[in-house]
């Protein structure tokens, strides 16, 4: 055993000279060889896990840190190995819990005074971080335009159609929520609900662009009749249109009717518009920036009679 030991030292203080100078691979080696040698030697573990964090080897610097804790649990150098190496894998607040545990082992130790501070902070915008990306992908458009399809079945009396334009505008809006999340914008444009074997899906396509519609009343006003037509030619059911709330110069439909019935502030987002022969509804879906990433926010319904972006482009038919 006293020769193990002293052979360990040996390649102990050769790894040491290895680890100094950058040769991490070889410095793992040597105290490889020489934990085989004195198993229980806490502070071999303890510069392996550091070879091996210099490795990003970090599974493996983890182990070794949790090895040096059992072996000499009151041994500060576990703990910071350990926070050390939870810092890297960017598990911050685990981090914080095991270098506050080598702290209370020594309180004079700044070095990890420094990390707690910094890494605390860290991992509070971790935390911001993940309830935003928590919230972009938990907004439910189905529950919060729950009642469109019971309004839609009351109107036409069928409940299979009301289901199909329900889930039509639901899927165009969460499709525009994703897009937005993922770039920021969205196209202005009108998304048709073709009618099924009717509809000349060579002549008529599903979606129209109509940027261009708001660049001037001149273009707004030859849009409407021109949507108007596809919606007779394509045999449509329905219609939702999307719109960014900052590519509308004309009209201003949240303007000069009072500041009372613009109740969304300066909110970034973007407009949806239902339309169909016998109900007529318009949201805003608001939009922020939290920790850097674009943050939608449920739909708001709007006043049509006062927000539409066109007019009606449906020839109004009367309820079931």
């Amino acid at each position: 055993m006293a020769d193990g030991g002293g052979r360990a030292a040996t390649l102990k203080d050769q790894g040491n000279e290895q680890f100094k100078s950058g040769s991490y691979l070889k410095a793992a080696a040597l105290y490889t060889q020489a934990i085989k040698l004195d198993l229980d030697n806490a502070a071999l573990y303890s510069n392996r896990a550091a070879a091996f964090l210099h490795l990003v080897k970090l599974n493996k610097a983890l182990a070794d840190a949790e090895t040096t804790i059992k072996l000499k649990p009151q041994w500060e150098k576990g703990y910071f190995r350990k926070g050390c190496v939870l810092e890297a894998m960017e598990q911050y607040e685990e981090a914080v819990s095991a270098f506050q545990i080598a702290l209370q082992y020594n309180p004079q130790n700044t070095e990890v005074s420094r990390k707690i501070m910094r890494l605390t902070q860290l991992a509070r915008e971790q935390k911001r971080a993940v309830d935003v990306e928590n919230m972009r992908s938990n907004i439910d458009v189905g529950k919060n335009l729950g009642s469109l399809k019971t309004e839609l079945a009351a109107k036409y009396g069928d409940a299979e159609l009301a289901q199909n334009i329900s889930s039509f505008v639901i899927n165009v809006i969460e499709s525009a929520v994703k897009v937005w999340h993922d770039t920021g914008k969205v196209d202005a444009r009108v998304n048709f609900l073709l009618g099924d074997q009717k509809t000349d899906t060579e002549k008529y396509a599903p979606v129209v662009n109509i940027e261009k519609a708001f660049e001037s009343p001149d273009t707004h006003g030859s849009c409407i009749p021109y949507l108007r037509q596809y919606t007779v030619e394509s045999y449509s059911k329905a219609a939702c249109m999307v719109a960014p709330k900052g590519v509308i110069s004309y009209p201003q439909v949240w303007k000069g009717t009072g500041s009372r019935k613009w109740k969304l502030d300066q909110s970034d987002g973007f407009f949806v518009q239902f339309e169909s022969p016998i109900l007529r509804k318009i949201w805003f879906v608001p939009s922020t920036t939290e920790k850097g990433r674009t943050l939608c926010r449920s739909p708001e319904p709007l006043d049509i009679t006062i927000h539409e972006i066109f007019p009606r482009i449906f020839k109004e038919t009367e309820a079931a």
